[in-house]
C-alpha cells in the first residue's frame, strides 16, 4: 500500500489508513429520507482538490523537518529548496503543469495515488496495506451461534447496499462542510486483480448485470451464494441461515488445498501463479465468481486459544492475516474489497483491501451492520425453495501447487514476524481531554510523541490520516505529528528543571500545532501530496527528478516510524494495520467516551521495536498528562 521505498508509500509520503481526523460527532449524516440531491449531483457539488501555492509547501516542508533531521541536512534541504522554488526555476514549471492538470481532471491526485499507493505497490496486501477489523466479541461459540449470527450480517451488509444502490445513503459533513460519497460505491462488488507488474481494480456495482452473489469461504472452500430472491428481494436472515447451514454441512471435509492463500503472496508472485491459475476453464470460473461476488463472507474454524488478556490481540491477528497457514489465512481472498470474518467462538471483524478506500466508510458500513445484528428476529416466513449454493472447484496441477506452498511458507514467515497488541485504555476516554478543552485526537497524538521520546530519547517522522474528502474524489493527505511543539514539550515533560506550569503551556502549544495542521490537512493544505504530485508530475513531463526528491532529508521525511490513524466509530472496535517502516510501528486507535482501543503493531525482526512496550509507553504517557493537567493551575497564555 505505502509508496515508492521502504513499503512502497512511505516513499511518496503515505502511511496507513483511513481517518476522518476530527472527533466522530463532528461528522454527521443527514436524515436518511433527505433523498433530493442524488449521488452525482452531490458529486458535482463539491470542490476540486486544490494545488497549495509553491512557497507555502516548501516553508511548511522545512518546518516538518526540523525535529527529525540533523542541523547540517537541515541546512543543506533549506538550499536545495530554495533552488527548487526560485523564481523560473523548475518548481514554478512544475507547479504550473500541477495547475493545469488540476484544470483538466476530477481530482488531481486521486488516480495518481491509487496507482502508485496501491496498484503498483508489490509487497503483499497482507498486513502491509490492508487493514484489519476487530469487533467486540459476540455472544456465541459454536457452529449453529456462528451461522445465526454470520446471516443477520449478511442481511445487515444487503440492508445497507439497498441505500447504495438506491443512492439514499446519508450524506456526511464534517464540520459543516459536506463530503465526497464515492468511496462507499466502491466497496461492494469490487476486487483487486493480480497483474505481473502493476494490479488492477474491478468494481461490477457499475455493470449492466450487478452480481446478485456473496463468497463465501469455509475450511478453505468456496461457494457463491445468491442472496436476491427471483422477485429482486433480499433473502431473510432466515432463508441465509438454511443455505449457509447448507454451505457448511457440504464443506466438512479438511485437506483441501487453501487456493485462498495464494492472495496473500508478493504482488509478483502472485500475478504470476494467477496466469497460471486461470489457464484452466473452471479455475478461471471459479475465480471469476470471488472476483464478480459482492462481498465474501469467511466461516472461520477454531483459532488458538489465549488468556482473556491476550484475546484481543489474537482476534486482531485473525483479522489482519488469519493467523497463517495452519489456522486461517488460507480461508480468505484478500484481493476482495471487502471479507467479513465470522469464527466459531465469537471472534468477528473484517479485513479490507485498501485501494479502493479509506477505513471511516468501512466503519460506517459496519457500524450499520453491527446495529442491523442487534435487532430482535422477525417472525419466520414461510420457506420456499432455495436454489442450492454453488461450489468453486478448483483443479490443482503440480505447479499450482508448488504456488500454494511457496504461498503458505511466505504467509508463516511474516505471521510470525508480525507483534500486534491490542491495548484497552480503560483509565479515561474522549472526555477528558474535552475536559481541558484539547482535541481528544490531537492530544492522543501528543501522547504518543511523549511515548515514542520516552522509548527513544528522539523524536521521529509520524504519519497520521487526513481525510480529503471535502473534495471531489478525495482520499488522503499527511497530517505531520511530529512538530516543533511537540518536540519542545516531549524533550521539556521529564526535566526536572521545568515548571508544571510551563510543561501545561508547552503542552498547550504542541495540541493546537497539530489542530492548526489537521485544519490545514482536511482543507487541501498538507504538504506531502503536494510534493508527491510535483515529483509525479516531473515524470509526467519527462524532466529529471529535481534534487529535493533525491536528497536524504525527504527519504527521513517519508521514513514513518509511526504511522498511526484515528478511526472513530459507534461500535467499540478497533481496526488494526502493519508497520510502514521495517523498523516502525503502526498505531491505530478508537476513542470512545470512556475508554480508547489502541491496536499497536511492530515486527518482531526488529530488535529495536515491541508492540507491548510502545502500548504501555503510551497508557504511561496519556496518564501521565492527564495528571499534569489536574495537578497544574490553567496556564496563562
Amino acid at each position: 500500500m505505502w509508496g515508492i521505498c521502504s513499503r512502497t508509500m512511505v516513499k511518496v509520503g503515505m502511511a496507513k489508513p483511513c481517518g476522518l481526523m476530527k472527533p466522530c460527532h463532528l461528522v454527521k449524516p443527514v436524515s436518511a429520507t433527505r433523498v433530493t440531491g442524488r449521488y452525482l449531483t452531490h458529486q458535482r457539488g463539491l470542490p476540486g482538490l486544490p494545488v497549495p501555492p509553491l512557497q507555502q509547501t516548501c516553508e511548511r516542508y522545512v518546518a516538518a523537518l526540523e525535529p527529525i533531521v540533523e542541523v547540517d541536512e537541515l541546512r543543506h534541504t533549506r538550499e536545495l529548496v530554495e533552488e527548487f522554488q526560485r523564481a523560473g526555476g523548475v518548481g514554478e514549471r512544475l507547479q504550473r503543469g500541477l495547475e493545469k492538470r488540476a484544470g483538466n481532471t476530477e481530482n488531481w491526485l486521486s488516480e495518481w495515488w491509487v496507482q502508485v499507493a496501491y496498484l503498483e505497490y508489490r509487497m503483499p496486501v497482507v498486513v502491509h496495506s490492508s487493514p484489519g477489523l476487530v469487533l467486540p466479541r459476540m455472544n456465541f461459540s459454536d457452529k449453529q451461534g456462528q451461522i445465526r449470527f454470520a446471516a443477520k450480517l449478511i442481511a445487515g451488509v444487503l440492508d445497507f447496499k439497498t441505500m447504495i444502490d438506491n443512492e439514499t445513503l446519508p450524506v456526511e459533513y464534517l464540520g459543516g462542510k459536506p463530503l465526497c460519497m464515492n468511496q462507499y460505491y466502491e466497496v461492494l462488488s469490487s476486487c483487486r486483480i493480480p497483474g505481473l507488474k502493476r494490479d488492477s481494480i474491478v468494481n461490477h456495482a457499475k455493470s449492466s448485470r450487478p452480481p446478485k452473489h456473496i463468497t463465501v469461504v469455509h475450511n478453505f472452500q468456496f461457494f457463491a451464494l445468491d442472496v436476491y430472491n427471483g422477485d429482486g428481494t433480499p433473502l431473510t436472515a432466515d432463508q441465509l441461515r438454511v443455505q449457509l447451514e447448507q454451505i457448511c454441512s457440504s464443506s466438512l471435509q479438511t485437506g483441501m488445498e487453501p487456493v485462498g492463500i495464494l492472495t496473500t503472496n508478493h504482488r509478483d508472485s502472485w500475478g504470476k501463479a494467477y496466469v497460471n491459475l486461470i489457464k484452466d476453464k473452471t479455475n478461471k470460473e471459479s475465480v471469476s465468481a470471488i472476483q464478480r461476488s459482492i462481498f465474501t463472507l469467511c466461516l472461520d474454524g477454531a483459532t488458538p486459544r489465549g488468556s482473556d488478556e491476550t484475546y484481543h490481540s489474537c482476534a486482531a491477528v485473525q483479522m489482519l492475516h488469519g493467523g497463517g497457514s495452519q489456522w486461517n489465512s488460507g480461508n480468505r481472498w484478500f484481493d476482495k474489497t471487502l471479507q467479513f470474518i465470522v469464527g466459531e467462538d465469537g471472534t468477528c471483524g473484517a479485513n479490507y483491501e485498501h485501494a479502493p478506500a479509506e477505513g471511516p466508510p468501512i466503519v460506517a458500513l459496519i457500524d450499520h451492520v453491527v446495529e442491523y445484528t442487534r435487532k430482535p428476529e422477525l417472525p419466520q416466513s414461510p420457506m420456499v425453495p432455495l436454489p442450492v449454493p454453488r461450489k468453486l472447484h478448483f483443479n490443482i496441477t503440480p505447479e499450482i501447487k508448488k504456488d500454494i506452498e511457496e504461498a503458505e511458507h511466505n504467509m508463516n514467515t511474516l505471521a510470525q514476524d508480525l507483534d500486534m497488541k491490542v491495548m484497552v485504555f480503560g483509565h479515561f476516554g474522549k472526555s477528558v481531554p474535552k475536559a481541558h478543552k484539547m482535541s481528544p485526537d490531537a492530544f492522543i497524538q501528543i501522547a504518543l510523541q511523549l511515548a515514542y521520546y520516552r522509548m527513544y530519547q528522539r523524536c521521529c517522522a509520524t504519519y497520521e490520516s487526513a481525510s480529503l474528502r471535502m473534495f471531489r474524489l478525495g482520499r488522503t493527505d499527511t497530517i505531520r505529528s511530529a512538530s516543533a511543539a511537540s518536540a519542545a514539550f516531549v524533550k521539556a515533560f521529564d526535566d526536572p528543571g521545568k515548571q508544571n506550569t510551563e510543561k501545561v503551556d508547552l503542552m498547550e502549544k504542541a495540541v493546537k500545532a497539530h489542530r492548526s495542521y489537521t485544519n490545514m490537512a482536511i482543507s487541501g493544505q498538507a504538504i506531502d501530496r503536494h510534493l508527491l504530485g510535483l515529483k509525479m508530475q516531473a515524470g509526467h513531463e519527462k524532466i529529471s527528478i529535481p534534487d529535493i526528491f533525491t536528497d536524504t532529508a525527504y527519504a527521513k521525511a517519508l521514513h514513518y516510524q509511526l504511522s498511526t490513524s484515528q478511526v472513530p466509530s459507534k461500535t467499540d472496535c478497533v481496526m488494526c494495520f502493519g508497520p510502514v517502516a521495517p523498523d516502525g510501528y503502526g498505531v491505530c486507535y478508537n476513542p470512545m467516551g470512556d475508554h480508547m482501543n489502541f491496536a499497536v503493531s511492530s515486527f518482531s525482526a526488529c530488535e529495536s521495536t515491541s508492540a507491548a512496550r510502545l502500548a504501555q509507553a503510551v497508557e504511561g504517557a496519556l496518564l501521565d498528562m492527564r495528571t499534569l493537567l489536574e495537578q497544574t493551575p490553567r496556564a496563562k497564555l
